[in-house]
C-alpha cells in the first residue's frame, strides 16, 4: 500500500487540473500579450482565473497578481511594501515561526536598515494579541503572520489580529501568509482587515510553480521584478497560462467541496492522533482538535530520530516529512519547535503527517499499525 501523508509538503494534482493545464499549453498556447486571436484566447484564461479567484476570496479582481508561487508572493508583500513605504516608518512585525519565505526576507530587509519585531508564541504556536498590541508603533509600516503553520498547523487569529493592527495604527499593512490556509478555511481578507494575501497552487491539488498574492486596492507596495510591464508593471514576465488556468480550477474543485472535505480531514486527523497516543511517549505538537488546522499532526517521538522514522515508514509505502520541506532537503533544527518550546532532545525526532481529501481511513489505520509496530523495535536499536 502506497500512503501519502506529505501534503503539507506538496499535493497530488487533481485529475482535472491537469487535463486542463495540458490542454492549455497544447492548444491555447498564445502569448496573452499578443493581439491576435491566439493571444486572446490565452488572456481569457487570466480573466477568468482572475474572476474565480476574486469570487472565492469576495474580493476585486484587479486585485489579483499571479505570482511564480507563495515564496515569491511573499517577497513582493514584504520588499515590495517595505520599499514603498520607507519614508513612513521603517519597523515590521512578524512572528518567530513563520516560513522560510517570510523569515529570510525579513533578514535580508533587516540588512537594508529596516527593524523586525520577532513576535513569540505559545506553546501552541500562537501569538498573544496583547503582545501585538505592545509591539506595533506609529512608525510600523508593516505587520506579517501566517494564518496556519506549515509544521504544526497552529492557526492564528487573524480576524482579530487585523481588527487590533488598523485599530492601534490604521497605516500599517497588514499580510497573511495562506500558503496552508487557502483552501482549509473560507478566507475574505476585506473582513478582516488583511492587505495582502500569498497563496500558492501546489498545496491545493494545482500545479507547481504558480500562485497569487492578494493586494488590497490602494495598498503602497512597488514592484521587485521589472521588464515587459506585464499585470500594470507589478510583476512583470509573461504570465504561466497553463499554472494559472490549472491554479483557478484547483481553487474551484477544492472549494465545491470544502466542508466535507474538512470534515473529513479532522475525523482522520483525530484518528491518527488517538492511535498513536495509545504508543506512549509521543507528544503532539500544535492546538487540539478543531483549534488546530484539519490536515497537519507533528508528532515528536522520544528516543527516534526523526530521519530514522521517515525512512522507515518509507519502506512500509508511507511518506511524511521531518519537518517543512520548504527550507531544504538537508535535516535542521526547526525555528518553529524551538519557538513552541519543544524539548530538547525531542527537536530531533519530531515527524508531520499532512493530510488531504485524498486520504483515506484505511490509509490512517495501516500507519497507526506501522507505528505501534516500528516505534517500539527503533527504541530498542537507538538505546545505548
Amino acid at each position: 500500500m502506497e500512503v501519502y501523508l506529505d501534503n503539507s509538503a506538496t499535493t497530488r494534482c487533481y485529475d482535472e487540473v491537469a487535463e486542463l493545464v495540458c490542454e492549455v499549453m497544447c492548444k491555447d498556447y498564445g502569448n496573452p500579450s499578443s493581439m491576435h486571436h491566439k493571444g486572446v484566447e490565452a488572456e481569457l484564461h487570466l480573466r477568468y482565473a482572475k474572476e474565480t479567484l476574486a469570487r472565492i476570496l469576495k474580493v476585486n479582481e484587479k486585485e489579483i497578481l499571479f505570482t511564480s508561487g507563495g515564496t515569491e508572493a511573499d517577497n513582493i508583500a514584504l520588499i515590495g511594501a517595505a520599499m514603498a513605504n520607507h519614508r513612513r516608518g521603517r519597523h515590521l512585525i512578524t512572528t518567530r515561526m513563520e516560513h522560510p519565505a517570510v523569515l529570510q526576507t525579513m533578514a535580508y530587509l533587516e540588512n537594508q536598515g529596516f527593524e523586525v519585531t520577532y513576535l513569540p508564541v505559545d506553546h501552541e504556536g500562537r501569538i498573544s494579541l496583547s503582545d501585538l498590541e505592545h509591539a506595533i508603533r506609529e512608525d510600523t509600516i508593516l505587520v506579517s503572520v501566517m494564518h496556519v503553520n506549515n509544521e504544526i498547523g497552529s492557526v492564528q487569529p487573524i480576524a482579530e489580529a487585523g481588527e487590533l493592527i488598523k485599530r492601534c495604527n490604521p497605516q500599517t499593512l497588514f499580510h497573511v501568509d495562506a500558503v496552508q490556509g487557502f483552501g482549509k478555511f473560507r478566507i475574505y481578507p476585506a473582513r478582516t482587515q488583511v492587505d495582502m494575501l500569498s497563496v500558492s497552487a501546489h498545496k491545493i491539488h494545482g500545479p507547481k510553480g504558480v500562485g497569487f498574492l492578494y493586494i488590497k486596492e490602494g495598498s503602497k507596495v512597488h514592484p521587485i521584478i521589472y521588464g515587459g510591464g506585464q499585470q500594470k508593471g507589478m510583476r512583470s514576465g509573461t504570465e504561466n497560462v497553463p499554472g494559472i488556468a490549472g491554479l483557478a480550477r484547483a481553487a474551484e474543485m477544492v472549494y465545491a467541496n470544502l466542508d466535507r472535505d474538512v470534515d473529513r480531514m479532522y475525523e482522520l486527523r483525530n484518528m491518527l492522533i488517538e492511535g498513536v497516543s495509545r504508543i506512549g511517549q509521543v507528544k503532539v505538537n500544535g492546538c487540539p482538535g478543531r483549534e488546530g488546522a484539519p490536515h497537519i499532526v507533528s508528532l515528536s517521538v522520544r528516543g527516534v530520530r526523526s530521519e530514522v522514522l521517515l525512512h522507515a515508514l518509507e519502506e512500509r509505502g508511507i511518506y511524511v516529512s521531518a519537518g517543512s520541506a520548504c527550507s531544504s532537503n538537508k535535516p535542521q533544527i526547526s525555528d518553529t519547535l524551538k519557538a513552541i518550546g519543544v524539548e530538547r532532545d525531542l527537536l530531533g525526532s519530531t515527524i508531520r503527517f499532512s493530510l488531504s481529501g485524498f486520504t483515506t481511513a484505511e490509509e490512517i489505520q495501516y500507519t497507526i499499525q506501522a507505528l505501534e509496530e516500528m516505534i517500539p523495535m527503533l527504541r530498542k536499536y537507538t538505546r545505548h
